[in-house]
């Protein structure tokens, strides 16, 4: 009877051990906002500002692991359906009868937020006749009344498209002279070879001037001033900067948003706040754009010597 007894306690051990081991084992795979391997889509438009926010952040936090794919802001939409991507960074954020789509395939909803402002940037090559244009010049030249050849990142499904039809089109067509090539690094190309040509690309894939390649695309390349259609005063043409976003002289400026599925505190989560506290905001601030999170203002000061 005393061994009956002995071997139930030890199967009872058994089972016990196995399940603490079961329940370790869980929690060492979850990911944490410090700790973990998570998937993400980005906006190809932003892939240079982004690529550099994974880098720090990587470097900050060894125990993490963010594996990024960067796409059309369309494809992003529909990697967001799908279990395996945890955080998309396109430049829209979510409506409220897409919340709740969403919220119907999650039973909760995704959290989304800007993060800073980049622009489309115009691009022509630097022998071009002309690199500055009204407002009404780049309807006409997207629209097809103007026949300079447009090129950009794609047709129908990047954000760069979208954005000129929503906003400059006021949703109406591009004209025949509109043309599609694969992605930015294309469009910059195009634009370094031909003088008969108008680029539309995303600023940080051109505006950094720390950036030792993207200063050698300014050599081929030039951006192009823009009619300010904001300012009081007439005549007002900015190029697109960090300074002429925060001020709302560039036309063409719009925000970078992240959209996150996450309803606890995961590697999700850290890297959101990541961006969006002061070392993220510095790595946007750096690649000239403009960071909607935190104000780096510059102050002039003395030092009064004894």
């Amino acid at each position: 009877m005393m061994k009956k007894y002995i071997l139930l306690y030890c199967l009872i051990g058994s089972l016990g051990l196995a399940a603490c081991g079961s329940t370790d084992e869980s929690a060492d795979t979850r990911d944490t906002p410090t700790k973990g391997s998570i998937n993400i889509s980005v906006d190809e438009s932003f892939k240079p500002v982004i690529e550099e926010q994974i880098r720090v952040h990587h470097s900050s936090f060894p125990a993490t692991k963010i594996n990024v794919s960067y796409k059309s802001e369309a494809e992003c939409f529909r990697d967001l359906q799908k279990d395996s991507t945890r955080m998309i960074i396109v430049a829209k954020g979510l409506t409220e009868k897409e919340a709740e789509f969403y919220k119907s395939l999650l039973s909760y909803k995704p959290q989304y937020g800007d993060l800073a402002y980049d622009a489309v940037a115009v691009i022509v090559n630097k022998a071009a006749k002309d690199s500055i244009f009204s407002f009404k010049d780049i309807q006409e030249i997207l629209s097809g009344k103007q026949a300079l050849t447009a090129v950009m990142d794609g047709k129908n499904a990047t954000s760069t498209v979208r954005y000129l039809k929503d906003s400059v089109l006021k949703k109406g067509e591009f004209g025949k002279n509109v043309v599609a090539v694969n992605n930015s690094q294309e469009v910059i190309d195009i634009v370094a070879k031909r003088t008969d040509v108008i680029g539309f690309v995303g600023l940080s894939w051109i505006g950094d001037s720390y950036d030792p390649k993207q200063v050698a695309y300014l050599q081929k390349i030039r951006l192009s001033r823009i009619e300010c259609t904001a300012c009081l005063e007439k005549n007002i043409y900015a190029k697109p900067s960090q300074a002429t976003i925060t001020r709302g002289e560039y036309p063409l400026a719009r925000p970078l948003y992240y959209i996150l599925k996450e309803n606890t505190a995961g590697l999700g989560t850290g890297f959101m706040n990541f961006m969006s506290l002061e070392r993220g905001q510095l790595i946007f601030r750096r690649a000239f754009l403009a960071p909607s999170k935190m104000a780096f203002q510059k102050r002039l000061s003395t030092i009064k010597q004894e």
